[in-house]
């Protein structure tokens, strides 16, 4: 019984992860497939590489108040979308947390341009990070 526990603690260390991970290139063209402005996807890509490292199915550790924040743009549960716990949200983009963590990233596209809508992209405290973003840095993409 021992050594079987060990064995299942040893496949969880060593399961691949489920998420998809972009490059700058690969997002800015799944963001323009979507219909996202040309001139932001140098600064979603920005923010998307510091928020999660271009990772769709990352849950970030626990802010301060208690909320999280979920997938490739790390969109906070208190504001934007409703956390699986059942926890108070405003949920202003009407969807759960969880939908934001799927490799097709058209629903967290859409809740970040409400975000960005409503804040500006100074919502993401990585902001700071792609301050000087340029438009034509993501050019070479397409």
């Amino acid at each position: 019984m021992k050594y079987a526990l060990v064995l299942v603690a040893i496949a969880f260390c060593v399961a691949p992860a489920f998420g998809k991970t972009f490059t700058r290139c690969s997002l800015a063209q799944e963001m323009s497939r979507l219909g996202v402005p040309r001139d932001e996807l140098a600064m979603y890509t920005c923010l998307a590489e510091h928020e999660s490292g271009f990772r769709t199915d990352v849950v970030g550790p626990p802010n301060p108040n208690g909320t999280n924040d979920y997938g490739i743009f790390q969109i906070n549960d208190y504001y934007w979308c409703a956390p699986p716990n059942g926890h108070f949200s405003y949920n202003q983009c009407h969807d759960t947390c969880d939908s934001l963590l799927t490799d097709d990233i058209e629903r967290i596209v859409r809740c970040a341009e409400l975000v960005k809508k409503m804040q500006g992209f100074t919502a993401w405290s990585t902001y700071h990070f792609c301050s000087g973003t340029r438009a034509d840095e993501i050019d070479h993409c397409f």
